[in-house]
């Protein structure tokens, strides 16, 4: 059977997205529910599905882990309609009046929150997000324009074609989400270029998915980042609290990007909280500078590149500096602006640390794993930005809304 090519999936998307931009949220939380539904009733066609792709992944020597991600269950399908039902029960954002004022000469102006339009989504390996990210810009008003990974296709056309049934079912266009079954380079590069069709495109991948849309993509995008998140061990830390924070940045996930990837101490409390950072991390291979080293038996010597590396695994870098400037510095210098921590006692210095340094979440004696669109209460979230313009940090219904200016007079003309 022929593919349809990318620009044609694209106006569909488009011409679907003006009749979302006007759904109530009744309609657009009717879709959701009857989606999730759908999920359940057809969960052993999903799965059969996915074991195609799981064996082909498997066949082609990937990575156990990736794998994992690749996977899916019973349990997992029931989280991803689990996941619509949360969304449906949230605040729709669209309509909702951001502000608003009335002119000298009798204008009344005010700022809507409205969808973005066609909101597309590349991504890797895990269908869930086929499901995750069409929830998101269904309740949101967007059309969800999607292109998985070839690894996952059979199971993203399985879980998009439920979706699409569920949809349309409720009286809104099918193409409310629409995905590209191309899973060609060339029809990547392809999705990444529909100006003027596409009104922002969101990535979910590793660097080089990252790199290629820095160098093909001609629409607005959003990059969903690399997490090297740091933990600042002030002077005047808790040592105790300071462990359990660190070890639960670590190694609670340590495959995702909010995990923390590079511990930096103050000199002063250094030779206490290392070995016990050290036995508390007993299963996590540290490198660290000489100072470092000195404190640690047995600790690898970091590289110039160490400092500003994403492991995603059971790897950290290790530095002491011997000021607070020092650390907000070394931190400004190799962080990727996702999300970065300090833990202190002392008033001045987390007031000086949550100010001064650039990231999308900054943290007061909290692990950098709360940074979450769920444990933010968002509900969920498309992806988290390192960028600053229009969304930054975890991307919820509202980073998937832009505002439009409305202005009511009664016949004014401007002199």
């Amino acid at each position: 059977m022929a593919v349809t090519p990318v620009p044609e999936l694209a106006r569909r998307a488009k011409a679907a997205s003006r009749v979302l931009a006007t759904a109530s949220t009744e309609q657009k939380d009717e879709a959701l529910l009857t989606a999730a539904e759908l999920l359940g009733e057809r969960v052993e066609e999903l799965v059969r599905a996915n074991a195609a792709d799981v064996a082909a992944a498997e066949d082609a020597g990937i990575a156990p882990g990736l794998v994992d991600r690749l996977r899916l269950t019973p349990d997992r399908v029931a989280a991803m309609a689990s996941g619509l039902r949360q969304v449906a029960a949230l605040a729709d954002p669209v309509g909702e009046v951001l502000d608003g004022w009335v002119r000298p000469n009798g204008l009344r102006i005010s700022r809507v929150r409205v969808p973005l339009g066609v909101v597309a989504i590349i991504y890797e390996s895990r269908p869930n997000v086929t499901s995750d990210a069409a929830g998101l810009c269904l309740k949101s008003g967007n059309a969800a324009f999607l292109r998985g990974s070839s690894t996952a296709v059979h199971s993203n056309v399985a879980i998009a074609s439920v979706l699409r049934a569920a949809v349309a079912k409720t009286g809104l266009p099918e193409d409310a989400v629409v995905l590209v079954e191309d899973t060609s380079r060339a029809a990547a590069t392809e999705f990444m270029q529909q100006r003027g069709l596409v009104d922002c495109l969101i990535p979910r991948g590793g660097p080089s998915l990252i790199a290629s849309i820095l160098e093909h993509a001609t629409v607005p995008y959003v990059i969903d980042g690399d997490g090297n998140c740091h933990v600042y061990v002030d002077a005047a830390a808790d040592l105790d609290v300071a462990e359990r924070i660190l070890v639960n940045a670590k190694t609670q996930r340590p495959s995702v990007c909010n995990a923390a990837e590079s511990l930096v101490v103050h000199a002063s409390v250094a030779a206490d909280f290392l070995p016990m950072a050290a036995a508390a991390l007993r299963d996590v291979e540290l490198v660290g500078d000489a100072r470092a080293r000195a404190l640690v038996p047995g600790m690898g010597e970091a590289t110039d590149t160490d400092w500003s590396t994403e492991y995603l695994d059971l790897k950290l870098s290790v530095k002491v500096v011997d000021t607070l400037d020092e650390a907000i510095d070394h931190v400004n210098a190799t962080s990727s602006g996702h999300s970065e921590a300090i833990v202190t006692t002392d008033v001045h210095a987390a007031d000086r640390f949550l100010g001064e340094v650039d990231a999308a979440a900054v943290l007061l004696n909290a692990s950098t794993r709360f940074v979450d669109g769920e444990e933010f209460g968002f509900g969920a979230e498309i992806g988290i930005s390192t960028q600053k313009l229009h969304a930054r940090g975890p991307m919820g219904l509202r980073q998937l809304t832009t505002a439009k200016y409305v202005v009511r007079g009664d016949g004014q003309v401007r002199g």
